[in-house]
């Protein structure tokens, strides 16, 4: 699976990992529908299947490079370098564009969803009775998600560590965000805002010679908590590429209409004309997270009316599926190439 790849793929590759990151980070979007589309969704499954017995024993064993190749390291570290790359920097612009142009961002996330629908669906010709129940089960599945009502903050290890394993599953299932089921599991600020902040913080005190955080109670729970979150994260990334790849293996067709109706049932997440409901106490006045922030509790989506704002945002739909139809035209070609 490993194979050469040119300077340029390399670089499409880690630009893969930011747009895996981006998505991994907006609640409804999954970054799985990213690698889908983009043409290296089981690469990335078999990749992650290659962390195995085997693997660590060539790992305990000094055998750094047989370890290396074994597990593909070459694309598991360019695609995960781009993730990296994205919570401290294309996340943070997200988080701006969100806060000031919330409906056009929206409106791209809806359109790229429906472009992956098409995508998904155009070159799928096994239906049968199995395969269309399994889509309206994952149709039912992904609506009876999207409104559901989100739970309160909890910070307990064992819970964040239960988080993480949950919130990687948009990366390996499409159409599933882990994102948007950590807002659910009331864990969204805490482990995608607040400890990465710390996160970011911690290091820009280390490159300036300041270490007074070491007595900060605070930073250090946080940090402890997304040590916890990060742990969670690799075990359910292991775990659920496995399963997986078991999955797609042995009932690869009904897999495909179950991800079909998922990605389908997400529409509703992200449905771009919506008002966001904030927690409140049950004497009126809003619940903040540590940041000051509102806290979401929920979406109350409407139908828009016809006007320039509404135009523009149909505008950006069809931007969202032409950047679907461009990564599906490029993972095309990078397959002919190869």
């Amino acid at each position: 699976m490993q194979s050469t790849r040119t300077f340029t793929d390399k670089l499409f590759l880690v630009l893969k990992g930011l747009g895996m990151g981006a998505a991994n980070k907006v609640p409804g979007v999954s970054g799985g529908v990213v690698a889908f589309v983009a043409g290296f969704y089981e690469e990335f499954i078999y990749s992650l299947k290659k962390v195995n017995k085997k693997a660590f024993a060539l790992l305990l064993n000094g055998r750094f490079r047989s370890f290396y190749h074994y597990i593909n390291g070459r694309f598991l570290s360019l695609l995960f370098l781009g993730m990296l790359i994205s919570y401290f920097s294309v996340s943070k612009v997200l988080d701006y564009l969100i806060k000031h142009y919330e409906l056009y961002v929206w409106s791209v996330f809806f359109g790229m969803i429906i472009g992956s629908i098409y995508y998904i669906y155009k070159d799928f010709d096994d239906w049968n009775p199995k395969t269309y129940l399994s889509l309206i089960i994952g149709v039912l599945l992904g609506v009876s998600i999207s409104f559901l009502t989100p739970a309160t903050q909890n910070d307990n290890l064992w819970f964040v560590f239960f988080c993480g394993i949950i919130s990687v599953s948009g990366m390996t299932l499409p159409g599933f965000s882990g994102s948007f089921i950590l807002m659910l599991l009331g864990n969204y600020v805490l482990l995608l805002v607040d400890s990465v902040n710390a996160l970011y913080d911690t290091f820009s005190e280390i490159i300036l010679g300041d270490f007074s955080f070491t007595q900060n109670e605070q930073r250090i729970n946080m940090l402890k908590i997304l040590l916890v979150f990060t742990l969670g994260s690799i075990t359910g990334l292991v775990t659920f590429s496995h399963l997986l790849s078991y999955i797609l293996k042995h009932y690869k067709s009904i897999t495909l209409a179950s991800i079909i109706g998922f990605i389908v049932g997400s529409l509703g997440v992200v449905w771009p004309w919506k008002n966001t409901i904030f927690k409140k106490h049950s004497d009126g006045p809003l619940i903040l997270d540590s940041n000051g922030q509102k806290i979401i509790h929920n979406y109350e989506r409407f139908i828009p009316e016809l006007n320039t704002e509404t135009y523009l945002a149909l505008g950006f739909i069809i931007i969202g599926v032409a950047i679907v139809l461009s990564l599906q035209w490029y993972g095309q070609k990078t397959k002919t190439l190869a």
